[in-house]
């Protein structure tokens, strides 16, 4: 393993979790830097909307995905977790190829869901789903190393078998992931009934029905927020650009942070 991606995994300590924040381009990532956090992660949704574009309806490439998480990884010292949604396609060969595309970006880590991107039929079969983490495994270790994530996607299609997604976590630990995840858990039982589960590091989206004090007395070893930060950031956009048609006023100018502050948290040319 590399040795970001091992100082990456090193992070990730039972009860003690790595909260990750997702920045979506250059100046988002040197902001989360200086805040102090000591891990980022692309989000697929963040990168999609500075686009212009939807999310997980081929919003953006594998190319696209690859570069954007590299010009990240660039941009700061910290390790960077590579959001590369499902692999970029439906069969083991498409994981594999994004994972030897994430350690040639040199990220520390990067993740591959079960989703199939069709709502109609939204999570790849069983033992496929299993494939596709195996080959992703193997296919990075080949590469030089990198932490893998393996995604049980359930929860955020609407199929909350909590029976079956444990299955599947720990079916990917037994094809050599290194963190689990089962994003869309919203109450901490769940939470809590899953890490008991399973024998890896578990990441958890951070929901408003959760708190990080909760999630490491649960056992997370990790914390991630997701887009979160970044649909923050345009809600705010909104809610000043509604201000400003239907009031006509400019309050939202006043707030804090200001033009100074974010200014002094950027690097000079």
């Amino acid at each position: 393993m590399t040795a970001i991606s091992n100082a990456f995994l090193k992070l990730h300590i039972k009860g003690q979790p790595l909260v990750m924040p997702n920045p979506w381009d250059l100046g988002s990532t040197r902001i989360l830097e200086q805040m102090g956090f000591r891990a980022l992660a692309t989000t697929s949704a963040g990168f999609a909307f500075t686009l212009g574009r939807r999310d997980a309806e081929g919003g953006i490439t594998r190319d696209e995905a690859i570069a954007h998480a590299r010009q990240i990884a660039e941009a700061t010292d910290l390790p960077v977790n590579g959001d590369t949604e499902n692999g970029f396609g439906p069969t083991p060969d498409d994981c594999a190829e994004t994972a030897r595309q994430s350690v040639a970006a040199g990220l520390a880590g990067f993740s591959i869901e079960d989703a199939t991107g069709d709502h109609s039929d939204p999570i790849f079969e069983f033992d496929l789903s299993v494939e596709r983490v195996r080959a992703a495994v193997e296919a990075g270790r080949d590469a030089g190393g990198i932490v893998m994530t393996a995604r049980a996607e359930n929860f955020l299609y609407g199929k909350r078998d909590l029976d079956d997604t444990i299955r599947r976590l720990n079916a990917f630990a037994d094809a050599g992931a290194d963190v689990l995840y089962a994003p869309g858990l919203r109450d901490i039982e769940t939470v809590r009934t899953v890490i008991r589960s399973v024998d890896r590091p578990v990441n958890i989206l951070a929901s408003p029905g959760l708190t990080a004090p909760e999630l490491a007395d649960a056992g997370a070893a990790r914390i991630s927020l997701g887009s979160a930060f970044a649909i923050n950031a345009w809600r705010g956009l909104v809610n000043a650009a509604e201000e400003v048609l239907d009031q006509g006023s400019f309050g939202f100018a006043a707030g804090k942070p200001g033009f100074m502050d974010i200014n002094k948290m950027m690097k000079g040319r």
